[in-house]
């Protein structure tokens, strides 16, 4: 047998009732995740968890006894209309472990993210609202999970799951003190600089991201560096720098003329991206560099802005929608420590956050990573 098989076993038999899960979003990630549930089914891991409530924006559907994951996206259709979240608290109400999968980009489920961890119930995520947003509402949930005693799982909300987090915690936790971090953050931006040559329009490329679902429906989410900003504030938090949003200096891709459209008006006035691009393409290639859609974080400072990067930087690497992150520390004080890995796609994305739910209920009634990073 081998030792993942006997983690697994071990983990069984300490948890004999299987988690009731709660899965808030069945978009391509929440899809994802309830894809990868029905394929555990019948298996050490599947009996470990059992799904008794999926919702999205219009319906909700729940059996206490438990959801077959393959046939939940059914039921939800059949579901009549309507969607409360305190439908969530009625179907994890009792004892045994529970754990709420947020898949979703709502504020309103973030909200909610610290009444569940008072509860003691468990929250694995992918949404960066709840802790890239207002530095009160991250105290909030770190608050809530020691009041409650459960665990926040978000390693799928910077890097889609990549160690990001949990390497900044273990190397604090073990004495190493954080001097800067430098990363690409965002997997539709990589997406983007690592295809520009500087002869096709940018524009071209940010169409064809969008129809190939890298950026979001409306691109101007990814190129004003809003979505990098939250990853970076996540970061410098876990770093133990606890920053505002205001604080985070963002250089934003989007020209003004571009943002006060409408979305439907946008695609016809994207090209007004190309000719600001290809000059600053140009300007790099001149100097043997590459562009970057770069978030850093050094002496308190941050920012978040396309850089131009000399070839052998760690940072000027990687391919497709690669996340590549830098962290220079006591430990990482000349060469970098580097993570990279897909920073973007539903599979990833949905493995990370069913990772994070296995490692909460490992880890049930020890510290919390909220517990043991200030």
């Amino acid at each position: 047998m081998s030792v993942a098989a006997v983690e697994v076993a071990r983990a069984s038999a300490a948890q004999a009732v299987p988690a009731r899960v709660a899965l808030l979003g069945t978009g391509t990630v929440g899809s994802a995740v309830l894809a990868r549930l029905a394929s555990w089914r019948a298996s050490p891991l599947g009996e470990r968890l059992e799904l008794v409530h999926v919702a999205n924006s219009r319906a909700c559907a729940g059996d206490r006894s438990g959801l077959a994951p393959g046939d939940a996206l059914r039921r939800l259709a059949l579901a009549p209309q309507g969607s409360s979240l305190d439908a969530v608290d009625a179907a994890l109400r009792g004892d045994g472990p529970r754990v709420v999968i947020d898949a979703t980009a709502s504020e309103a489920v973030a909200e909610r993210h610290a009444h569940w961890l008072a509860q003691g119930i468990h929250v694995a995520t992918a949404c960066k609202i709840g802790q890239g947003t207002s530095l009160s509402r991250w105290r909030a949930i770190r608050a809530a999970s020691l009041a409650g005693d459960a665990r926040y799982g978000d390693s799928a909300t910077v890097g889609a799951g990549l160690p990001l987090l949990r390497s900044l915690r273990e190397l604090r936790e073990g004495g190493d003190r954080i001097h800067a971090i430098a990363g690409v953050l965002s997997g539709s931006l990589a997406w983007l600089f690592n295809q520009y040559d500087g002869m096709r329009p940018f524009s071209a490329l940010v169409r064809q991201a969008r129809d190939a679902g890298y950026t979001e429906p409306d691109p101007r989410d990814d190129l004003s560096g809003e979505d990098v900003r939250r990853k970076l504030l996540i970061l410098a938090r876990t770093a133990g720098v606890e920053l505002e949003a205001c604080d985070v200096d963002v250089a934003s891709l989007v020209p003004p003329e571009l943002a006060i459209l409408s979305k439907d008006a946008l695609d016809a006035a994207l090209p007004a991206l190309d000719t600001p691009l290809r000059e600053r393409f140009q300007s790099a290639y001149k100097r043997g560099e590459k562009l970057r859609f770069i978030a850093r974080l050094q002496d308190g400072r941050a920012s978040v802005g396309l850089e131009s990067l000399a070839s052998d930087h760690p940072l000027a690497g990687g391919a497709g929608t690669d996340n590549r992150v830098a962290i220079w520390s006591d430990r990482y004080a000349t060469q970098p420590l580097v993570i990279q890995g897909p920073g973007a796609g539903a599979e990833v994305t949905a493995a990370g956050l069913l990772d994070d739910v296995l490692r909460v209920l490992r880890s049930r009634g020890s510290c919390t990573p909220s517990r043991r990073s200030p």
